[in-house]
């Protein structure tokens, strides 16, 4: 079997504002697009939109006039590698890698029914020509029919002997077609689960299956970069289509079945002739694997999904792209807030920072110059000046009034993952995946001194309180107290069973926290290394901590999608901040203490307020460089210029 590369996810955000009557709910929808490799695509029968399946989990539904997301599907607990439209466009089907299909109501995006029976993945899904049955292809072996009135299965089909990649219905719904890594192709009677033919001669496993619109012949796509057109009533080869330089992925012919197209990893598209077998055109523009194409029902157009997350519009007769349809946002990895709390600081997967305006959520500023991830950011003790670090292995210092870029500082030999500044705002200190940390003249950008000793990557560096001592956190599952003016290790902290994420000095430089990959949070004594107490209550890593102003309290942002709010004296959790759809990787707690602000891979910064636990508002980075706030005032000006947002705004009010 294939291997997939797994990518990180960028996940969507969803904003319920809270209504002024409880008859009127108008919900904020943000169109994000999707987050990973796109499986899937496919035409509704009418050709006003489109259906795309992802790695991300989820299906969304496009208009395919505008591009604009319209309604995104989600349930799936895996992959959703097949998706299609019902004959009549009201409903969508599902398959997914959590083993079960999904019927789903076009209008609402809820999920009317779940199909389970599957043994393992489930990598093909069709629909009968009438709509009543739905059949499915699955890493079980088997093909599988439905009654979709039902969600009962009718039917199994075996015979193959190994995984289905992809099945398909004849024209008229009396005949499957199975495709599979056992290198055939198979032709079944529907009525009876019976096989009737099985087609030889690819040379490596079959990717995709189709019928020509008459139901005689039939198409298939293999990784042996091939595709090949078959007699259906003979099972005889008849032409080889040669051209791609990698796996055909997906295949499909033209609604008048004079042409087939086919989509590969070699990032291309191809438009065949059935007649003589020769290529027409060639579509480039993907940069990734094409991984799913499909015609419009008028045959002028193409429709392609690829690795790299975004589905395309082609125009047939041109060859050329007329639209996307794609996502906005990036990951944030880092926040910070201003030291009279009027602003904050983010730091994204976009190579940017960004500040905003805490009063009314707005972006002020962007800081361009690093060239990979922004992982870290801090404010100067004045506020003048912001620091960032950088997959890039730099840090760079920034003018805040100005956005300009003041110094930058080069040395790390790998990964700056932490950044920040002494308290009397004169130095700077680096933790960085080349296992050391060093410590920086802001004046000059020039190194001072070099802390050794961790045995793995540095995740987290903190000056205490006084800037007389460093903290750090590690991959070697240790944190390590430093003498800033000597460079030598004080004390080493052990305890966590996985890597250190994050640390921080409580105010009065007494105690350190720490978050770790073993899910828990940990108080520390620093004169003496003893730990004192233990926060458990996360069900996955914990990714960054904070100390409340007053040395009250502890926060937490974790995989789990949560940020925790933990008595410091009890180890007790006081509350739960709800509402990233992804791992929240940055926390902070406003100067004042009234505030939290968090980070998540789910591409927003939230504000939250500390005493009700409660959504403040959201800060969307989106990747075209439009910035939109998301606060509970904003439903106010929704219904005032509800025509200009949507206008001008990537919201749909329903």
């Amino acid at each position: 079997m294939r291997h997939f590369k797994i990518v990180a996810v960028l996940i969507f955000v969803f904003a319920v504002l809270r209504p002024i009557h409880a008859s009127e709910r108008p919900g904020i929808f943000v169109q994000l697009g999707h987050s990973s490799l796109i499986y899937s695509v496919a035409f509704s029968p009418d050709g006003r939109y489109a259906l795309s399946g992802s790695e991300d989990n989820t299906l969304k539904l496009w208009d395919v006039a505008t591009g604009k997301e319209i309604r995104q599907f989600t349930g799936h607990t895996n992959w959703v590698p097949s998706v299609a439209f019902s004959p009549d466009s009201r409903y969508a089907l599902s398959g997914s890698w959590d083993s079960t299909l999904k019927l789903w109501d076009i209008a609402t995006g809820t999920e009317i029914r779940q199909f389970t029976g599957h043994t393992n993945w489930v990598t093909s899904v069709a629909f009968s020509p009438d709509g009543r049955y739905a059949l499915s292809g699955s890493l079980d072996m088997t093909l599988k029919l439905w009654d979709i009135a039902t969600g009962t299965e009718i039917r199994q089909f075996t015979g193959h002997t190994n995984f289905i990649t992809s099945v398909a219905f004849s024209p008229d719904g009396r005949y499957a077609l199975s495709g599979s890594e056992d290198k055939t192709i198979k032709l079944w009677d529907v009525s009876t689960g019976k096989e009737i033919r099985q087609f030889t001669g690819h040379t490596n496993f079959i990717t995709s299956v189709a019928f020509s619109p008459d139901g005689r012949y039939a198409l298939s796509g293999s990784e042996d970069k091939t595709i090949k057109l078959w007699d259906v009533s003979t099972g005889r080869e008849i032409r080889q289509f040669t051209g791609h330089s990698g796996f055909v992925n997906s295949v499909a012919f033209s609604p008048d079945g004079g042409y087939v197209l086919s989509g590969s990893d070699d990032h291309t598209i191809k438009l065949w002739d059935i007649v003589t077998g020769k290529e027409i055109r060639q579509f480039t523009g993907h940069t990734k694997h094409v991984r799913s194409v499909a015609f419009s029902p008028n045959g002028r157009y193409v429709l392609s999904g690829s690795d790299d997350h975004i589905i395309k519009l082609l125009d047939i007769a041109t060859g050329k792209e007329i639209r996307q349809f794609t996502g906005h946002t990036q990951h944030v990895r880092s926040v910070a807030f201003s030291p009279d709390g009027r602003y904050a600081l983010s730091g994204s997967e976009d190579k940017t920072l960004k500040l905003w305006d805490v009063s009314t959520v707005k972006e002020t500023r962007q800081f361009i110059g690093h060239t990979d991830f922004v992982i870290s950011v801090a404010f100067s003790p004045d506020g003048k000046y912001a620091l960032s670090g950088s997959l890039d292995n730099t840090l760079k210092l920034w003018d805040v009034a100005t956005g300009k870029e003041v110094r930058q500082f080069t040395g790390h030999t790998n990964w700056v993952n932490s950044v920040a500044f002494s308290p009397d705002g004169r130095y700077a200190l680096s933790g960085s995946w080349d296992k050391t940390l060093k410590l920086w003249d802001i004046a000059t950008g020039k190194e001072i001194r070099e802390f050794t000793g961790h045995t793995s990557y540095v995740y987290s560096a903190a000056f205490s309180p006084d800037g007389r001592y460093a903290l750090s956190g590690s991959w070697d599952k240790t944190l390590k107290l430093w003498d800033v003016a000597t460079g030598k290790e004080i004390r080493e902290f052990t305890g966590h069973t996985k890597y250190v994420a994050s640390v921080a000095f409580s105010p009065d430089g007494r105690y350190a926290l720490s978050g770790s990959a073993d899910d828990t949070l940990k108080l520390w004594d620093i004169s003496t290394g003893k730990e004192i107490r233990q926060f458990t209550g996360h069900t996955k890593h914990v990714r960054s901590v904070a100390f409340s102003p007053d040395g009250k309290y502890a926060l937490s942002g974790s995989d789990d999608k949560t940020l925790k709010l933990w008595d410091v004296a009890t180890g007790k959790e006081i509350r739960q901040f709800t509402g990233h759809t992804d791992i929240v990787i940055s926390v902070a707690f406003s100067p004042d203490g009234r505030y939290v602000l968090s980070g998540s891979v789910d591409g927003t910064a939230r504000l939250w307020d500390f005493l009700t636990g409660k959504e403040v508002a959201q800060m969307i980075a989106f990747i075209d460089g439009a910035q939109y706030p998301i606060t509970n005032q904003f439903f106010n000006l929704h219904f005032a210029f509800c025509n200009g947002a949507k206008r001008h705004v990537p919201f749909l009010s329903s």
